[in-house]
């Protein structure tokens, strides 16, 4: 067989063995499966056959679920080798609304209870959404911590409260808290007093935990001018290759270790050169163990331990947002009840005015009634009018704010012009549990997610008082290597003598010629061997950027310490201003449902009396204008003893469970366990809407 043969055969195999090696790896891992693609495509084509031939709309494509990925861990180099090294794709976010939508909407209207309302705000609110990709984003600091990176970039920690109505003050409350609901909690990553850059995380240098492989390959040819008369030529040449490698790595102990392997084959037109070409090669293990500054664990594994720790402040965060964003659907909830039980109070009024109107009319033309009582009547029925109106338009814009609060577009017409109908009513318990005091504030002190992330954050901050009291020590390194060198090569026929012109320097013996294996073996075989071990020692005069970070360490610490004595003097304040507030409220329901009957048997006394003669229409309507107002008053109240509840729960920290909320139907948006809502029922004059199978 001939060498070009032989070499169109290794060409082949080399291109076979990568095609089966790289690119089926990268199949495996990024290409969905054939199988999956033609099921996917005969789906496709069924699809649109059939709505080609019935006329009728496809189906909406499934809504994607949001993927949850622990982004702390690294992506490896099986299947794919060159994974590591390639860009991990995020899915861009489904904007869609979740089927639920529909299921709940009949004849165009959306017939929404509150066990209904809070499901949709778990699967669409944008605020929880928003909140959702912060843990993914906790996790991408993890794993840069693991590669020993001397900083980290922090995650947010606040709340997302971009969603309008239901916070204090409504539409007039603050909506927004900075790029991606970034406000400040309780251990907010690299904020400290005021917003300025913490201390939390410094130290000693951290020596990078993955390993770096290095390698320089280098081929040079060139020519100089000599420079004596004893070279032999006027112009030397020499053409030169290079091949360099080092791995290095450093440990989380404070050790740090280097390995670096040097080679060079070099050849020559000059008769100085015993070799040509000459073969070089070297290498060197070194160890370097820092004794002082950068010693030990702590030190150098506490960016690891504080994002760890910032990840659980992140799941904390996360349920914060959830309680946050409950209690707001909630209140938004009761809101929309109190106007739609607004309006069927004014349309009653209304149409009681009406018909007074009518029958004083009647009466005026028979003359048994004075034309005055009309007139009266007439502004009546104007003032009832502009009640009703302003009952209607807040609860237009009740059921807007909550069509926004639970969907993540109005794009749609259909959803956009569609009623929303409570299905669920208030419910007060015939008794109201008696819970000590004490006992409700001993859960909150367990429970408030604020609190949590403080007690976090605290000892994230006394980690990095640990090893910024390190970096105040000077550096003292002890180090220690073993390296050899090697020298080969053939020997350079310009350096015999017999083949020299010029005598000088010229060599009567031949060397004998040194293989690479052999160059190689002297690298070993201390041949030329070059071991030892020393210490470093670097003391910095007056050291005052350390004592500075030191003492800023502390103070931060102390301060935080307070900080949290203040949110725990806090949660009990709320704890028994939210018990008070429930007791309160209830008194006033008690005292509304009184006033609605004494109204009620007021009116009906002066009816009676109005049809003996010995009362007036404007009587008459006196007192159902205050029946009407007693009504408003009694939803009114019930929607704040409810609203005290809400706030009850999320006082204590506990709203979640009370609610029937799952944590991981949270997270994947995607709601399996409906939630279930205390003091509340369903109404009897509204027929909830049947899900679709």
């Amino acid at each position: 067989m001939s060498l070009s043969s032989l070499k169109c055969a290794g060409r082949h195999l080399v291109a076979m063995v990568m095609v089966i090696t790289f690119p089926a790896s990268m199949w495996a891992q990024d290409a969905p499966p054939a199988s999956s693609q033609t099921a996917a495509s005969q789906t496709a084509a069924s699809q649109t056959s059939g709505s080609s031939q019935t006329g009728l709309p496809q189906a909406p494509a499934p809504r994607r679920r949001f993927e949850v990925t622990n982004y702390s861990k690294p992506r490896g180099y099986f299947p794919n080798p060159l994974a590591p090294y390639t860009v991990r794709e995020i899915a861009s976010p489904d904007l869609t609304n979740s089927p639920k939508i529909d299921q709940l909407m009949r004849g165009g209207k959306i017939y929404l209870s509150m066990d209904d309302a809070v499901a949709l705000a778990l699967e669409n609110n944008l605020d929880i959404a928003i909140q959702r990709y912060n843990l993914g984003i906790a996790d991408t600091d993890v794993l840069r911590a693991k590669s020993g990176a001397n900083q980290f970039l922090g995650v947010n920690s606040g709340l997302v409260q971009n969603t309008p109505g239901g916070g204090v003050g409504g539409l007039s409350g603050a909506v927004g808290s900075g790029p991606g609901g970034t406000s400040a909690g309780g251990g907010g990553i690299g904020a400290g007093s005021l917003g300025l850059t913490s201390t939390e995380g410094l130290g000693p240098t951290i020596t990078s935990l993955d390993p770096i492989v290095s390698g320089t390959l280098q081929f040079d040819r060139a020519h100089s001018i000599a420079t004596n008369i004893f070279g032999g030529a006027p112009i030397v040449g020499q053409g030169s290759t290079t091949g360099n490698f080092s791995y290095q790595q450093g440990f989380q102990s404070g050790t740090n270790m280097l390995v670096g392997f040097n080679n060079s084959r070099v050849g020559s037109n000059s008769s100085f050169n015993t070799y040509s070409p000459g073969l070089n090669s070297s290498f060197q293990f070194r160890l370097t163990q820092h004794l002082l500054q950068g010693f030990g664990f702590n030190a150098n594994n506490r960016l690891i331990r504080i994002t760890k720790n910032n990840r659980e402040i992140t799941d904390v965060a996360f349920r914060l947002q959830i309680i946050t964003t409950v209690d707001q659907i909630e209140n938004l909830y009761w809101n929309l009840v109190f106007a739609y039980e607004n309006v069927r109070v004014a349309h009653e009024s209304l149409a009681f005015a009406q018909k007074t109107l009518s029958d004083n009319q009647k009466q005026v033309q028979i003359g048994s009634l004075a034309p005055i009582e009309v007139v009266r009547a007439q502004n009546t029925v104007a003032a009832d009018q502009q009640s009703l109106i302003q009952a209607e338009t807040n609860l237009d814009l009740q059921q807007l704010l909550m069509k926004n609060a639970l969907s993540r577009t109005l794009q749609n017409p259909t959803l956009a012009s569609a009623e929303v109908i409570p299905t669920t009513t208030m419910a007060l318990p015939d008794q109201e549990p008696v819970v000590p005091t004490e006992d409700l504030i001993n859960e909150a002190l367990q429970h408030r997610a604020e609190l949590v992330e403080t007690r976090i954050d605290l000892t994230n901050r006394d980690i990095s008082t640990k090893a910024i009291k390190n970096s105040l020590l000077p550096s003292l390194d002890l180090f220690a290597y073993y390296g050899g060198s090697g020298l080969g090569g053939t020997q350079n026929p310009l350096s015999l003598c017999s083949n020299n012109g010029n005598a000088f320097g010229c060599s009567k013996t031949s060397v004998p010629a040194v293989g690479y294996g052999s160059e190689l073996n002297q690298l070993v075989d201390s041949t030329a061997s070059d071991k030892g071990m020393g210490v470093t020692l670097t003391i910095p005069i007056r050291n005052r950027q350390a004592q500075a970070l030191s003492v800023r360490s502390q103070l931060e610490y102390r301060q935080s310490q307070m900080r949290l004595q203040q949110l725990e003097n806090q949660v009990r304040i709320e704890v028994r201003n939210a018990q008070f507030a429930v007791t309160q409220n209830r008194a006033a329901v008690q005292s509304a449902q009184a006033g609605v009957e004494l109204a009620k048997q007021s009116l009906d006394a002066e009816q009676k009396k109005f049809n003996l003669g010995a009362s007036t229409s404007t009587l008459v309507l006196q007192n159902q204008s205050g029946l009407a107002t007693a009504e408003s008053n009694l939803v009114s109240a019930m929607a704040a003893y409810e609203k005290a509840q809400i706030e009850l729960d999320r006082a204590t920290g506990l709203l979640i469970e009370h609610a029937g909320i799952d944590m991981g139907d949270a997270v994947k948006g995607e709601v399996t366990h409906a939630p279930k809502i205390p003091f509340v029922a369903p109404r009897t004059d509204v027929q909830p809407a049947t899900p679709q199978q």
